[in-house]
């Protein structure tokens, strides 16, 4: 009794657990991930994931197809930017047009013509954000912890079972269960799928995160996993499908060790870093993780794009990683170079003739001026936004392509020295 109370768990939480994982037979293999160089004095490899739609060399940057598409640009465009993979969103692939219709189209890859590797969210992240529409600064309960709700009506309902939620498109009533999310994801038919996991957020105190992780997250991980198991069985005409767990505890070292032990002693596939932190700490949150892990394992970042965190999280021993803020900053006319983002609605730019940017090799830098690109963001049109896109996804791409041959060669350390050292040279 001692040792549950220690980690938080009554007896009951203790029984149900041991006796679902008890019942997850081995499953058969949907990834595999080979490890080919490790960086001197910290966390960082390089390494291969195989999937059955193709290999996916990492560190990786995978951009987000949110609704099977990534907005403004086709999956060919996409491709060319050199994305090695896409993920997409089961929250919102399950509203509009529905899992099943994916299903029948035979799957993500076939419905939008992507022949390389996928992921898909378990729809955790969406439910709860925005059911009240605060990302990661969400209050789930209104009660022992700030209530941030007030902008706009609760729409989610969290319970140890799962979440009840109204849509955001229409205002219909939902629930997802760890169930449903695996089902929906198989459904979607991604090469890598995730347990459904609590969102939590820096609003909720410490004994808050104590009991999301011991009366969700981690039973929700099992029973994910059950399902997960269940369906690849059921499933055989499918590819196999890989899952990872996905680790919270927010800020607290403690949490995200006993997070990081607890999944890294089950089945799954490789693991989803996950949860709200500290952007400051986000190196030293990442590493508590990667210590308690499994090593030949992959390691998924969930949503970071800037280039001090994605050079932290690297070093720090994460291999992927995914967020839609390339895309979306790009869309509102804002460009990535080495010395930082440049506006380029910016007046300065509407009689510049050169290409956006001289050093990039994306097809809108050798194809267009900066002053054809102010026009198009001036004029509202739809190539803006594409072409901005196309650029942003590309730099990202590159610039993690970058890091994984930094890491091969030994340069990783002047490599991010002098990235980051112009890239914020304004700051």
């Amino acid at each position: 009794m001692i040792i549950m109370r220690q980690y938080g768990l009554s007896i009951l939480q203790c029984f149900i657990t041991s006796v679902n994982y008890d019942m997850i037979a081995p499953m058969t293999k949907a990834l595999k991930f080979e490890i080919h160089n490790r960086l001197d004095g910290a966390y960082a490899r390089t390494g291969t994931i195989t999937t059955p739609h193709g290999t996916i060399q990492t560190p990786a940057f995978i951009p987000v197809a949110t609704q099977a598409a990534l907005k403004a640009l086709t999956p060919e465009q996409l491709a060319a930017t050199g994305a090695q993979a896409a993920l997409a969103n089961a929250y919102h692939l399950f509203l509009r047009p529905g899992h099943e219709i994916l299903d029948q189209a035979g799957g993500l890859h076939e419905f939008m013509n992507w022949d390389k590797p996928t992921f898909s969210d378990s729809g955790g992240f969406q439910v709860m954000s925005l059911g009240v529409g605060f990302k990661k600064v969400i209050d789930m309960t209104g009660e022992g912890t700030p209530n941030v709700t007030s902008k706009k009506d609760k729409l989610a309902w969290i319970d140890d079972d799962g979440v009840t939620f109204k849509s955001h498109l229409d205002g219909s009533t939902h629930r997802f269960t760890p169930e449903l999310s695996m089902q929906i994801q198989h459904g979607i038919g991604a090469d890598i799928t995730f347990a459904f996991d609590e969102l939590t957020t820096l609003h909720h105190d410490y004994n808050y995160q104590i009991e999301s992780l011991d009366k969700r997250t981690h039973p929700w991980a099992v029973r994910s996993l059950a399902e997960h198991q269940r369906l690849n069985t059921e499933r055989s005409h499918r590819p196999p499908q890989a899952l990872f767990g996905v680790i919270q505890g927010a800020n607290y070292e403690d949490l995200r060790r006993k997070s990081a032990k607890f999944l890294g002693d089950m089945d799954f596939d490789g693991y989803g870093l996950g949860g709200a932190l500290e952007k400051s700490k986000i190196g030293e949150i990442v590493g508590w993780m990667v210590e308690e892990l499994p090593e030949g394992k992959p390691r998924h970042m969930l949503g970071i794009s800037e280039p001090d965190d994605i050079f932290a999280c690297i070093e720090n021993g994460a291999d992927t990683f995914d967020c839609v803020s390339p895309a979306r900053v790009g869309r509102n006319g804002a460009l990535y170079t080495r010395y930082g983002r440049v506006n380029i609605r910016r007046a300065e730019f509407a009689k510049d003739f050169q290409p956006f940017d001289d050093t990039c090799d994306c097809y809108t830098c050798q194809n267009y001026t900066r002053a054809y690109l102010h026009h198009l963001f001036k004029a509202d049109e739809i190539l803006g936004k594409t072409l901005a896109t196309i650029h942003n996804i590309r730099f990202i791409v590159r610039l993690v392509d970058d890091i994984r041959a930094s890491i091969a060669d030994g340069s990783f350390y002047d490599f991010k020295k002098a990235f980051l050292a112009d890239y914020y040279h304004n700051k």
